[in-house]
């Protein structure tokens, strides 16, 4: 089930069909394609409601001279080409802005989840994301491109064939209407059990694709901890759930539609019979009997075929829901309506202002209590302790991955707050600790950082971080693809491009953290000089764990339980003792330290 609002909770079901008025918005641009597919539709509806005129004449006047048959048979024939034009513009109508909206909302949807904080995605699996852009906008296409058309055209015959049947014989069409209550009834009652169950198995399609998408992602990992057979499990749990689920909605839907069609055909049968008789005693034309049967079984058909796709609104109405709830899901990092812009050049002046964050997911337990840090333009700062002191949690509200529930964050006297997130974060370059490696070649890579960027440029800065060897050896250099998540390189070349990267980025703030951890000795000494001459004139923030990679840092911070304990120079901080002695002799031999 979704995680929505921080906690685990049953979906709320579909409300009525009317929830696909959330999809008005993306129907209202394409106006003139919305209203020459109506203009088709009624074109067609009309048409169909035409026919059983002409079949009436052609059986009264049976026995007429040839002439006037030809000409009633020539009408019917102008009639059924005039049926299968309006039925192929429709299609073609319907289609084409069933794609065109259903294309607007995926991309609206991407669009919206990729400016959504971190702190989003703590509350929603991404493969249930992935799930509601879609599973859930084709059962939206299927629905604009088919099946409301359908449904119009259907309550078109339906409205128009009962006023011809009134037309046609008023004494039969009474007993019709009589059997219209027993119809609605179970449409009403099955339909809003189907509405529930609908949205159900959508949700836990969705919980199957985030399931799945979690283990192929963590493949490896799986894998070497040989945990296939309890992944295997828990993927089958969930599935069968959705197919439990999926089993109870098509039993739902099948008992309707049966329950329909039975008591439709079952008074058609009781107005056959009735008609039958007033033929017989004059009343009525055999062309008129015909006719009624012809309208009736039309009427009956609409009312069959909108039963069947009342149940396919119903699913299409929670897919909307869902999908709207992604469009207005609330983000608690958001833009200011008025943003201040950051001065250029960017000095790169830093002032966390007696910060306190706790994580959403963990909202007591303080990451950061109460932290004041100021950093200097150019200055380079290491921030040290173990894991869990709140280090990464400096630069994620740096990058403004989340707000501080108290005090503020600042750069060149301007709380982040102020500025549009894209602003600032453009004066920013950051190597995390997990890597990203895109399914791109190498130079695509590292262009990342600096889209506009030369070859040339791109390769300057691969060298810098050590990665031009390793790279022209792979099988095209630069062009070489290097698999979903980087699956071609090692965890110190990820390390290595991903440096490569920063630093093509060229940003006034520089953020490391532990962008050297998975280097070995040689790479570590040459990335390691390259990030120092990177860090000149830039102000950077360095976290590591590895106290020999910010020895030389002009300071050193020295974080535990999320507060700053400590801070000073290398020399000064192993002077003092304390914490941060102890991790210095834990590292170095005594003539290191």
């Amino acid at each position: 089930m979704a995680r929505i609002n921080g906690t685990v909770e049953e979906r709320a079901t579909s409300k009525k069909v009317g929830a696909l008025r959330g999809l008005v918005p993306f129907l209202r641009p394409y106006r003139g394609l919305v209203g020459a597919a109506f203009v088709a539709l009624v074109l067609t509806a009309g048409v169909s409601l035409i026919l059983p005129l002409a079949v009436r004449r052609v059986v009264d006047n049976f026995n007429a001279e040839g002439s006037i048959l030809d000409i009633y048979f020539a009408a019917a024939l102008v009639i059924a080409a005039l049926f299968a034009a309006g039925s192929a513009l429709r299609y073609y109508l319907v289609t084409r802005l069933g794609e065109r909206v259903v294309a607007d909302i995926r991309r609206a949807l991407f669009d919206r989840v990729l400016g959504l904080s971190p702190a989003f995605f703590e509350r929603i699996m991404t493969g249930e994301v992935l799930s509601r852009i879609t599973t859930d906008t084709t059962l939206i296409l299927s629905v604009i491109g088919s099946s409301v058309s359908i449904a119009l055209r259907n309550a078109l015959i339906l409205l128009g064939g009962l006023v011809l049947l009134f037309l046609t014989s008023a004494k039969l069409t009474g007993m019709v209407l009589l059997i219209v209550p027993a119809i609605v009834v179970p449409i009403v009652v099955l339909g809003r059990r189907l509405r529930q169950l609908s949205r159900e198995n959508q949700d836990w399609i969705a919980s199957s694709s985030g399931s799945a998408s979690e283990a192929l992602s963590s493949v490896q990992t799986v894998q070497a901890f040989t945990h296939e057979v309890q992944t295997r499990a828990a993927f089958a749990d969930v599935t069968e759930k959705a197919f439990r689920s999926a089993r109870t909605r098509i039993q739902t839907r099948a008992m309707m539609t049966a329950i329909v069609i039975f008591l439709v055909f079952a008074g058609i049968v009781g107005v056959l019979w009735m008609g039958a008789r007033d033929v017989r005693a004059g009343a009525m034309t055999p062309g008129e009997l015909i006719q009624f049967v012809i309208y009736a079984v039309m009427v009956a058909a609409a009312v069959g075929a909108l039963s069947e796709i009342w149940g396919e609104l119903q699913r299409a109405a929670g897919a909307t829901e869902r999908l709207v709830e992604l469009l207005n899901a609330t983000d608690p990092v958001v833009d200011p309506a008025a943003p201040k812009a950051l001065p250029r050049p960017v000095r790169g002046d830093i002032l966390f202002d007696n910060v306190t964050f706790r994580y959403p997911a963990r909202p007591d337990t303080s990451a950061l209590a109460g932290v004041t840090l100021h950093v200097a333009p150019g200055e380079t700062v290491a921030l040290v302790g173990p894991s869990g002191a709140g280090k990464t949690t400096i630069l994620q509200l740096l990058m403004r991955f989340y707000d501080p529930q108290q005090g503020g964050v600042s750069i060149d006297g301007i709380d982040l707050r102020e500025m549009e997130r894209t602003d600032f974060r453009h004066a920013i370059s950051m190597v995390p600790q997990d890597p990203v490696i895109f399914a791109a070649s190498a130079r695509d890579n590292i262009r990342f950082g600096r889209t506009d960027a030369t070859d040339a440029e791109v390769e300057a800065a691969a060298r810098a971080a050590a990665a031009h060897d390793f790279i022209m050896a792979l099988p095209q250099g630069y062009d070489s693809y290097l698999g979903e998540r980087g699956v071609m390189l090692s965890g110190g070349q990820k390390q290595r491009v991903a440096i490569a990267r920063a630093i093509l980025r060229d940003a006034p703030v520089l953020l490391l953290d532990e962008a050297t951890s998975a280097l070995d000795a040689e790479s570590e000494g040459l990335v390691q000089a390259a990030v120092e001459s990177l860090a000149q004139g830039r102000t950077t923030l360095v976290v590591a764990h590895r106290l020999a990679t910010v020895k030389r840092a002009d300071r050193i911070v020295v974080f535990e339980h999320g507060q700053i304990i400590a801070q000073g120079k290398h020399d000064e901080l192993v002077a003092q003792g304390g914490l941060y002695a102890r991790l210095a002799r834990l590292q170095f031999t005594d003539g290191a330290a």
